[in-house]
């Protein structure tokens, strides 16, 4: 009677055990892969797309994390997201009109992150390091960030959207602000080609140091073109930069220093700060007030061409097996 007892709960533990492997909310030990196009259904667990593969999503969930291997695309349209997605080097993810609950990892010499009326965690893009590819972010209409943006590398541009946290990057090609709200600080150290804020309001205190082509607060600043000027809620820094640093039409209400910039930086008679200005400095003249006719970067038709193949891949694979 003891045997079969003892017997009897070694069963009853063993079925307990795989009950909870396979539980719907339990993620650790099952991963789906999607390659091809997947629809309205829910994954109850974790989703992998595959090195090399495409994985188009439309009104899916996910109850998971989504990891896209290298190499790996991931386009998800009208789709939430119950855990993080990771895109490893040379991946890509293309999200639209979607919810990711949590936040959005780029890793070294991944292809690029492209948000379009998203809300999603914090966003990090990793420096390059060794990596061949520089990767960027582009989030535009509507997306919100509810967390920080932290990027070490490539072109950072947010337009028409909001972030909750901190913005800050650091050895990025271009860290360029449209249209955009910004709860917390702004921070962009040693860009290559500098920064555009346009349209848009920073709550905390703003930094730009070390930046090479200059820094465009406001329209006519010569880097890129925009309608209207900024709000910062404090003071701004701007030092060591290499390039024209222009304020026009912008409001600056804590106070304006300015160290060791090349040439000095030109205030619009429009511009008006309210804490005063500190350091060197010139009143900007109308033969300096063109505006940029050309377009920062190549990272949107990077993007394009990278979506369009990755949609050709998934739909040549067919139906995902989700």
């Amino acid at each position: 009677m003891a045997r079969r007892t003892a017997s009897a709960l070694a069963i009853l533990g063993a079925v307990v055990t795989a009950s909870v492997l396979c539980a719907p909310g339990a993620h650790a030990d099952l991963v789906m892969h999607c390659v091809g196009n997947g629809g309205a259904v829910t994954v109850p667990s974790d989703l992998l797309v595959p090195a090399g593969e495409s994985c188009s999503l439309q009104g899916t969930t996910v109850t998971g994390n989504v990891r896209v291997a290298d190499g790996g695309n991931l386009v998800v349209r009208n789709g939430r997201v119950g855990g993080e997605i990771r895109v490893a080097s040379d991946g890509y993810l293309d999200a639209t009109d979607t919810r990711v609950d949590g936040g959005v990892t780029l890793a070294a010499g991944g292809f690029g992150v492209f948000l379009k009326n998203t809300d999603t965690g914090g966003v990090v893009v990793e420096p390059r390091g060794s990596a061949a590819v520089e990767g960027f972010l582009f989030a535009e209409q509507g997306t919100r960030i509810d967390g920080n943006v932290t990027a070490g590398v490539g072109e950072i541009s947010v337009s028409d959207s909001e972030v909750t946290g901190n913005v800050s990057t650091s050895g990025a090609h271009f860290t360029d602000l449209h249209d955009t709200f910004v709860d917390g600080t702004l921070s962009v150290l040693n860009n290559t080609n500098g920064s555009v804020v346009c349209g848009s309001a920073v709550q905390g205190r703003t930094t730009f140091a070390g930046n090479l082509g200059g820094v465009q607060l406001g329209p006519n600043g010569g880097l890129d073109s925009c309608a209207s000027g900024g709000y910062f809620a404090r003071d701004v820094s701007i030092s060591n930069t290499t390039g024209r640093t222009t304020l026009d039409d912008t409001i600056v209400n804590g106070k304006l220093e300015l160290t060791a910039n090349a040439p000095v930086a030109e205030i619009a008679a429009s511009s008006r700060v309210r804490g005063g200005i500190v350091g060197d400095h010139s009143v900007a003249d109308a033969a300096g007030a063109a505006a940029a006719e050309s377009v920062r970067g190549t990272a949107v038709q990077r993007a394009e061409e990278r979506l369009a193949r990755a949609d050709a891949s998934a739909a040549m694979r067919g139906r995902a097996r989700l």
